[in-house]
């Protein structure tokens, strides 16, 4: 016992406030503290007070374990923070703040929570973020393509031939940092073909003027960064499995793209065997507009997987169809 900041915490809440709460951090030491004959039942759920008369035994215990604590409650008073874990690890954050290093314009996400938070993977909450100042935090993503040939990369660290490259790697990466520096797709783009599963992305038949670009399931803030830079009037066309979860993406896709089209041609379930859901679709997935072959499998509890329609000869023709002519 008084191991942990939080142990001794509740000892310096108690003192401070008189009263002490139950928090699941600290759950082991309220009910420790609860059975001294120190504290009594206060009439409020999961919450002890301290009894006035043994307020100097509370005194002793704290200064035994916790030599430090009129410090830490100064600390805590000049920040106006609460002598809790939620105040003790808002003091932690700025004490961290006020000795960083000299940072860069950008850091990634991780690197930057490890020196403004406890450790790599915390939240970087709005304190944290501005603790960073200018660096711009980065999730670093990386947005994987297959170009048409003649389309190129424009930067300003010089231009890249991406059909030439394509040819090469058979693909393109392009990452976040590159999109933020300015890189933006010149050439000729007739549509976008947005594919949620990895090997229809990359087993798709190429199609003259199109770019096809991997939407790896939730993971979409690159390649709408990547969009962004690209002509409004150029088609943008989403697929990806009939699912539940295949849904929920585009739903998703469509509030960051308005223009989004849904590719569900009506021979889908032609070339794919529907396969059981084992229970009912959510009903937050029936809505206005839907393609009638998702009513279908919404009615029979089934959903379809996109990689058989990628070697269906129909597919392209039907993925054409979907053009303004002009563009055809």
């Amino acid at each position: 016992m008084w191991q942990t900041p939080e142990q001794c915490l509740a000892l310096l809440e108690l003192l401070v406030r008189s009263t002490l709460k139950r928090r699941s951090l600290q759950n082991t030491v309220f009910d420790m503290l609860a059975e001294l004959p120190w504290t009594r039942a206060t009439g409020r759920r999961d919450e002890i007070g301290l009894v006035a008369e043994r307020r100097a035994e509370l005194v002793e215990l704290i200064g035994r374990v916790w030599p430090q604590w009129h410090e830490v409650l100064a600390q805590l008073t000049a920040f106006d923070l609460p002598p809790t874990p939620v105040g003790w690890a808002k003091l932690q954050d700025i004490h961290r703040a006020n000795n960083l290093p000299l940072l860069p314009l950008r850091l990634n996400r991780r690197t930057a929570a490890s020196l403004v938070a406890s450790h790599s993977k915390a939240i970087l909450t709005a304190s944290r973020h501005s603790a960073l100042g200018a660096t711009e935090a980065t999730h670093d993503g990386l947005v994987r393509i297959r170009p048409s040939q003649g389309l190129v990369a424009q930067s300003l660290r010089g231009n890249l031939d991406l059909g030439a490259l394509a040819d090469i790697l058979g693909e393109v990466p392009i990452p976040e940092r590159a999109l933020l520096d300015g890189l933006v797709l010149q050439g000729e783009i007739r549509a976008v073909l947005l594919v949620e599963n990895l090997g229809a992305w990359r087993d798709f038949p190429e199609m003259h003027g199109w770019l096809l670009v991997h939407i790896p399931g939730w993971d979409t803030a690159t390649a709408l960064l990547l969009l962004n830079g690209i002509d409004r009037s150029v088609p943008v066309i989403h697929f990806g499995d009939l699912d539940p979860n295949g849904v929920r993406i585009y739903l998703h896709l469509r509030k960051k793209l308005p223009d989004l089209l849904w590719f569900v041609p009506p021979f889908w379930g032609e070339c794919a065997t529907p396969r059981s859901l084992d229970e009912p679709w959510p009903d937050d997935l029936s809505f206005d507009g839907a393609p009638a072959l998702l009513a279908v499998l919404i009615e029979s509890k089934q959903w379809l997987e996109q990689e058989p329609l990628v070697v269906d000869g129909r597919t392209v023709k039907a993925l054409e169809a979907l053009l303004p002519t002009t563009l055809t």
